[in-house]
């Protein structure tokens, strides 16, 4: 079999794996000269604690053994299964990581409620004032700028693999075939879009105007080496308000009793801060639904992202090398992986695994394959 495979962010590229790995041919086509899109621009987390229960977390927890099983392949993806830690204050927050500790899949998750001294045993550098701590120990990371590369730089091994940079899918011709714009033909038995948060164009076409998948815009940053390990990824407790997991009447009182910082509030805020290989910190993030989205980015949410990590490290933190902001594509119906949808014989659409991109690509690659038979 012939796959074509349009895109090479993480989505797109794990296709392209799966693909290889089952023996077939490849081609890759990607419009930039690499991906420089959501794939690049978030956590690099592999973030099971938040999923919802159900198809989500069981295609967290597959994606992560396939995280696993490619990073031990492949170490320039920098995996590494450090889980997590997020410090809470107070009865109402404590009360939240509590129902989740009690949840019948928590275990699945590696949740715990650890004491200060037990997650400071686990992770030094909190050295801020907590209440407890919930652990996530299936949580881990790999390193984002760096990922498609590494596996890109594995894929060319194989004879059956082709990369074809720098050419943008204008047209599906017949059955498995497209036309880039440099006028060349890829034909192939099946092809399959995972264009991430590009959905006009193309895919507008192919899909119709009512593709059930928005785009989300996101602001960012990372600092300057920290000067010591954060042995963790780490988040606070506006993180239970954001993801389905910790859903919950702990969590509405939470959210009757202890309302976000205004600056959380009004843009959608929750801290995730991860450490990169050179010892920086990534740190985010914000959340802007309504379109048009703003061409700057705003210094109120990185104040505020600074302040809430500055608490739990007990110590400044080191000098922001960079600011960014992202987009990326979200189902609507949030509840959802993944929309998988045939816009033509032949021709698939992989799109929209929002916030869950990094996290599930391996595991939404391998159903893609399976249901397509490959």
């Amino acid at each position: 079999m012939r796959v074509i495979v349009v895109g090479a962010g993480v989505v797109g590229t794990m296709h392209a794996w799966q693909a290889v790995e089952r023996g077939h041919e490849v081609v890759q086509i990607e419009r930039e000269a690499e991906a420089r899109g959501a794939s690049l621009r978030n956590f690099g987390q592999i973030w099971v604690s938040g999923r919802a229960g159900g198809e989500e977390l069981r295609t967290a927890l597959r994606a992560r053994e396939l995280w696993e099983e490619i990073g031990a392949r492949v170490p320039g993806l920098g995996f590494r299964p450090n889980g997590s830690l997020t410090p809470v204050r107070g009865d109402l927050e404590l009360a939240v990581a509590e129902a989740a500790v009690a949840r019948e899949d928590a275990a699945a998750r590696g949740h715990k409620l650890l004491t200060p001294d037990e997650a400071r045993a686990v992770n030094p550098a909190l050295r801020g004032d907590f209440t407890a701590a919930l652990y996530c120990e299936r949580d881990a990371a790999v390193e984002p700028r760096t990922a498609q590369l590494a596996l890109r730089e594995e894929l060319l091994k194989s004879p059956n693999y082709t990369f074809r940079p720098g050419r943008e899918v204008r047209e599906v011709i017949g059955g498995s075939a497209v036309r880039d714009d440099h006028g060349d033909v890829h034909s192939g038995d099946v092809v399959v879009l995972c264009t991430g948060a590009w959905l006009g164009g193309l895919v507008r076409e192919l899909a119709g105007p009512d593709l059930p998948v928005r785009r989300v815009r996101l602001q960012m940053m990372q600092t300057a080496p920290l000067g010591e390990p954060l042995t963790t990824s780490v988040a606070d407790a506006d993180s239970f308000r954001y993801y389905p997991a910790y859903a919950s009447a702990a969590l509405d009182a939470l959210g009757a009793g202890q309302p976000q910082a205004e600056t959380a509030a009004a843009h959608r805020m929750q801290l995730l801060m991860v450490q990169r290989a050179d010892g920086g910190l990534t740190i985010g993030d914000t959340h802007e639904y309504e379109h048009p989205f703003a061409f700057d980015t705003l210094e109120d949410p990185y104040d505020h992202l600074t302040e809430v990590v500055e608490s739990f490290l007990g110590r400044p933190l080191p000098k922001i090398r960079r600011r960014w902001a992202g987009v990326y594509a979200q189902c609507t119906d949030t509840t959802r992986v993944v929309h998988r949808q045939q816009v033509r014989d032949g021709v698939w659409l992989v799109t929209g695994p929002g916030g869950r991109g990094m996290t599930c690509s391996p595991a939404i690659a391998e159903t893609t394959a399976n249901e397509l038979g490959w």
